[in-house]
């Protein structure tokens, strides 16, 4: 093999390889942008399916059907309420007991009990012991005959009543406050009052607070009036009070329906443009109905105030597995 053609065989071997090894590497460069495509779509797609994890997505006849109420996190007031138990009993400052001017015996009755009479009106007619002429009882005041104890032909004496008068269109709201429960009762306290399941209802401020405690029941009492509309009110009749002993406004409070708990964790949903998402909450100072936030929620935000359990089951059939979207 002569110089020359040794040398250009060289040349053809090197510039073959050289062609070979540039379209290889070209090649595997090609495959390499497709791997690293591959992936970058495969980590999308991880993304897509990490972002969804966890949550609920339901349509809006889906949110009306199950109850789910959206509220905007806001601002809010924290209130605490001290059940009493109380009477409803005529107002003593329009309570009138009528005696007769004079001892006499009865020769008319004009009023009974239950009956109502108006300022002025005559009750009875007596004949006075002293002068034998009759002469009338009236009562000064209008309302409501609740005690009579007179009887026609019967003696009267100035020193027994002979009726009762109570004008109720006010009452007296008297309510049992526990020894324990003193010191958080007091004059000018919101309150709301109760008849059975909302036979009645109404609410004042109390106007009233004994200053002493009664030795055999260590209790005191309590008092507020109210108007008397319709007659709802009959005195004797018991009642359930709620006092609010406690009101304080926090940047960020929930109700109570909103809070659900998760792996013994405090949620919240929390709505997204994804779906539902169970937030963890730190919770603050707690009210009867309202709870304060003091992390995980922001004010603005959308959340489920009603209706929870719902998402809270959805979300269990998500985590095991057996979750769909909507």
């Amino acid at each position: 093999m002569t110089r020359q053609f040794a040398l250009a065989l060289i040349l053809v071997l090197s510039g073959g390889f050289v062609a070979t090894a540039t379209a290889q590497d070209e090649h595997a460069g090609h495959n390499d942008e497709e791997h690293t495509n591959e992936a970058e779509h495969g980590d999308h797609g991880d993304q897509d399916e990490h972002d969804d994890h966890g949550l609920v997505q339901l349509s809006l006849a889906e949110l009306d059907e199950f109850g789910i109420r959206i509220a905007v996190a806001g601002r809010g007031v924290i209130e605490n309420y001290l059940e009493l138990p109380g009477e409803v009993q005529a107002n003593n400052d329009r309570l009138a007991h009528i005696v007769p001017r004079y001892s006499g015996i009865v020769t008319e009755v004009r009023a009974n009990i239950g009956d109502y009479v108006q300022e002025g009106q005559v009750l009875a007619v007596i004949e006075s012991d002293v002068s034998l002429a009759p002469f009338e009882v009236k009562t000064l005041i209008s309302g409501t005959v609740i005690g009579k104890h007179i009887t026609l032909g019967e003696a009267a004496s100035r020193e027994r009543d002979t009726f009762v008068i109570a004008d109720l269109s006010s009452v007296w709201i008297d309510l049992t406050v526990y020894q324990r429960d003193l010191g958080r009762v007091k004059v000018g306290l919101e309150t709301q009052v109760y008849i059975g399941h909302d036979l009645a209802y109404d609410a004042g401020k109390l106007s009233y607070v004994a200053p002493i405690v009664d030795e055999h029941t260590r209790t005191a009492t309590a008092r507020l009036v109210i108007p008397n509309k319709n007659n709802l009110w009959r005195p004797g009749v018991f009642v359930t009070a709620k006092v609010l002993v406690e009101k304080i406004e926090v940047p960020l409070v929930v109700p109570r329906t909103a809070l659900h708990t998760i792996e013994a964790e405090a949620v919240v949903f929390l709505q997204t443009e994804r779906g539902f998402l169970p937030q963890p909450v730190t919770l603050g100072r707690q009210g009867d109905t309202h709870i304060e936030i003091l992390s995980g929620l922001s004010a603005g935000d959308h959340y489920v105030s009603e209706g929870g359990f719902t998402l809270k089951a959805e979300f269990g059939k998500e985590a095991f597995g057996d979750g769909h979207g909507h």
